[in-house]
Formats: C-alpha cells, structure tokens, sequence
C-alpha cells in the first residue's frame, strides 16, 4: 500500500524516504507494500466509425460496410417519388375576376381604385326605385402618373365625357403640365336610372398659377371658360446676419430649404464658408410670384450677396453664357470651379512616383494616379474639355484623353466601356466612360493622368480654375439686370404693390 521511493537530488547523493499510496492496493486489499497488476480494459466495438481514418483497415471496411447497410435501409423504407395526384383549380369566371380585383391593391400615387369595394354578387339586385340627389358635389385630385380622363372616370364619370373633355382642356393647356395635386371641383347631374353614371354638369380647375379653367354643360356639349388670374412678379429679397450658422439664420430669416443650399454653393466657389463671420450680412433674392388669389410660388435663386464686416462686398448674379447658366461677379467676371474635380469617387490606391509595377515585376516611374472603384463605376471629366482619343492603347487597356485649356490634358485608363467618341466636347462631370480592368491591370481601377504642355505631372498638385468674362451686350444686359434686382426692396414681394385686380376672362 505504501512504497519507500529514493531518489537523488541535484547528484549530490543525498536522498530522501517518499511514502506513496497505491490505489489499486486500496481498492483491492493488497497486502502492504506489493501491487497488483490491473486488470485488462475490455475491448469496444465502435458503431460509428471515422470514415477519414485509418483508410483501407478492417475497421475501416466494417464502417463502410455499417454505412452502406443504413443507407440501403433508407431507401427501402423510403415511400417512393412519384407525384401526388390533386386537383387543379378552375379557371376564374369574369364575375369571380372582377371580386378577386376588387380585393387586389395598387398603389394609391398610380390612382388605385381597387380595394375600396367588394364586387357585386348575384344577390346583390340593383334598387331602382329609390331617392337619390339631385347634384353631387366632388372634388377630384390629380395624382403622380395619373392621367386627366383617368381622375374623371374615378370620380364618377363616364368614360365617354371624361375623354370629350379630355379633348377640350388638352386644346387649351396641355395635359402633360397638370400638376400632381392639382384639385378639380365637379358637380355631377341628376341620371335617368342607375344602370349609366351621372352627367357632368361643370367642371373647374386651376390650369396653371396664371390661369383657371371652367366647363359647364351647354346642351350636349361643354362650354370652356378661361379665367386670368393677375400675378405679381416680384423677387423675394431676404436678408439678416448669419450670426452662429448660415444656413439655420437664412431659413430663420424666410429663405427655402432649396433656396439656402444653392446661395451657399454660390458663395462656396468664391469664398470660404467657414471663414465667414457672425456679423457679416447675407443678401438672397429669389423668383416669386403671388397670384391675387392668394398663392405663392418661389422659384430658383437669383442673386447672391454677402456684406462682410471688413467692408467688403461680394455680388453674384446668375447670367446664361454660351448656353450654360453660371455666376458671375458684379463686375462681370464668372468663375465655375476652383478645383479639379475627382473623376471617380474611391480612394487613391497608388500615387505617382516610382514604384514597383505589379504584372512587369521590376521598379519604374508611375505617372499618374490610381483610384479604388468597383467594375463598372462611371468615370467623369475632370472639367471641360475635348475628346483627343478614345480607343485601345496598349497596356492602358481602354483609354480616353481629353484636351483642357490652358495646355492640359487627362488621361483615363483600364476602362471597361466608353461613352465618348473622338472630338466631341465634354462638360466637367459628364460620364465618358465605366471603370475596367483591361491592359496591364490586376483588378478594375482607374488610371488617371495628366499633362501639361506634353509633360507629365502629379494630379494633386494641380488646381483648375476657369474664369469667363462678360463683355457687349451681356455686359450691358447684366448690370441692367443687376440694377433692377438690387432696387428690390427687402420682403417687396411679400407686400404686392397694388391692391388684387377682379378676374378678368379671356
């Protein structure tokens, strides 16, 4: 039970006496110190054997045996594959289509008229000798996509004078320029039974901001009445201190949401918003017109002016030059952009300088930059310019370049598509072409280069700016326009000048 162990430590020949406890001796009362052997482990049959070990062994085939049995009994005992026979549903009668339809629904921005009523049934008997108005009274509403006869019909009308009267307004104004949301005030007459829908008896609407229209019943046909309605059409001048944020003081102060976004993109190619004070002055003027009825409408921004509290001044107005519409300095000097706009939007994968090329394997000059995009990312022009080439060009797979003012040129490379043709003009941000992997490539990216005078240079460190000036006409047409913009008093349009004038008809 007990066993003396001696043992050296560390060679120096000194030992020590270790009691030590024998398990088994205990479990099965062996005398003192002796041991009993234990006894043999009884050998298991394993049911699941590891097909992945041990191939080619005994055990191995039992496994593969005991695998195959199981198998075979799967499939005896399977129920078979062939298909269960059913039957198949009858095909819908017309009245049970009209109340499966009735049920469906469709977008209301479409003018849905599903879903508001449960089709007729054969129990259902038509009531004819009961009291009905005279009139009804009803307002329709034009929606998104909808069309004009369309809104008639769902309001009640029948389709026959819903397209006569379609007619008549398309030969006033045309249908297309009906605005969503426009409302149609309707008055339907008395019908003889109720087997046919009721007559329209007048219709009227507001055709545009300037114009409303009016159709009354003249014996089988429609009477068409067109009523001016007198518009002001003086500019909003807003102004106030942009104080702690621009944006959030010019919308206190009245100025749309659009509106402010586009003064601040405005002021955005000239100055610095973030070097703005709190106590300079912003300066909006935007189209507006007030119709004598009572409605507003404000367009597009027209002027641009900040008072800085240095003293100086900046004016811009928006002037259309050569086709393209632009802001242009008080003194008649426009300036589209300050700098070179990003071709694609992903990061920079490989500046210019040398490097090792990937596919070639030894170390040589990269002159350009490579930008991270997905195949098939369009790729814009960097600013305005001509198409000089656009083709295959060896290792630069597709490429495109286009001439620049001022000496510059662009190159654009491994494109999968292009979009542009061989001296056609490009406008900056106009799609010339896809983002590819062809030429020497490893996966799709753009190769962007550019030159000036012939001479490669780094794309970062170029900055385009393009100035045009006014002069003539234009000139004498911008100041005129300037000068009258400017003599806008502040909130003019909001107080009319004179008194509403009674509608006239045409």
């Amino acid at each position: 039970m007990y066993q003396f162990t001696n043992f050296t430590a560390g060679g120096a020949g000194s030992g020590a006496a270790v009691l030590s406890a024998d398990p088994l001796s205990l479990r099965t009362g062996a005398p003192f110190g002796s041991r009993r052997a234990a006894p043999q482990a009884r050998r298991r049959v394993e049911l699941v054997v590891d097909l992945g070990a041990s191939i080619g062994s005994l055990t191995w085939f039992r496994g593969l045996a005991t695998c195959l049995g199981l198998c075979a009994a799967a499939i005896s005992l399977a129920p078979g594959f062939e298909p269960i026979p059913s039957a198949s549903a009858a095909p819908l009668s017309d009245q049970h289509w009209e109340q499966a339809r009735a049920l469906a629904i469709s977008p209301l921005a479409y003018g849905a008229d599903t879903g508001r009523r449960m089709a007729p049934t054969d129990a259902v008997q038509p009531l004819m000798d009961t009291p009905e108005r005279p009139t009804l009274e009803l307002i329709a509403t034009l929606g998104q996509g909808d069309g004009f006869a369309r809104a008639l019909t769902r309001a009640g009308v029948s389709g026959a004078e819903a397209s006569a009267v379609a007619d008549l307004v398309g030969g006033v104004v045309p249908l297309d320029s009906l605005k969503p949301g426009s409302a149609m005030q309707i008055v339907l007459g008395r019908r003889p039974n109720r087997s046919v829908a009721r007559p329209l008896e007048s219709l009227s609407f507001r055709a545009r901001f300037d114009l409303a229209l009016s159709l009354t019943r003249s014996g089988a046909g429609f009477a068409v009445s067109r009523t001016a309605i007198a518009v002001d059409e003086t500019p909003l001048r807003i102004q106030g201190v942009v104080g702690d944020s621009l944006y959030r003081a010019a919308r206190a102060a009245g100025a749309p949401a659009k509106a402010v976004e586009a003064y601040i993109r405005a002021l955005a190619a000239q100055t610095e918003i973030s070097s703005l004070g709190a106590s300079d002055r912003f300066d909006i003027i935007l189209e507006h017109r007030r119709a004598e009825t009572g409605e507003t409408q404000t367009g597009q921004l027209l002027f641009a002016g900040l008072q800085r509290a240095s003293g100086k001044e900046l004016q811009l107005l928006q002037w259309e030059q050569g086709g393209r519409s632009q802001w242009f300095e008080a003194s008649g000097v426009g300036r589209t952009t300050g700098t070179l706009q990003r071709p694609v939007p992903g990061s920079v994968s490989s500046n210019y300088g040398m490097r090792r090329h990937p596919i070639l394997g030894y170390s040589r000059m990269h002159r350009g930059m490579d930008f991270r995009a997905g195949y098939g990312t369009p790729i814009l022009a960097a600013t305005d310019g001509r198409v000089v080439s656009a083709g295959w060009a060896g290792g630069h797979g597709r490429r495109v370049m286009l001439a620049h003012a001022d000496g510059i040129s662009t190159s654009y490379s491994h494109m999968s598509q292009i979009s542009v043709r061989p001296g056609s003009a490009v406008r900056q941000g106009q799609v010339i072409g896809y983002v590819g992997s062809t030429g020497l490539s490893t996966g799709p990216h753009l190769h962007y280069e550019l030159y000036r005078n012939g001479v490669s240079v780094n794309p970062a460190s170029v900055r385009f700016v393009s100035r045009s000036q006014l002069s003539g006409a234009d000139l004498a047409g911008f100041r005129a326009k300037l000068r009258r913009l400017l003599s806008v008093p502040v909130g003019g349009a909001i107080r009319m000048a004179e008194a509403p004038k009674p509608a006239k008809p045409l």
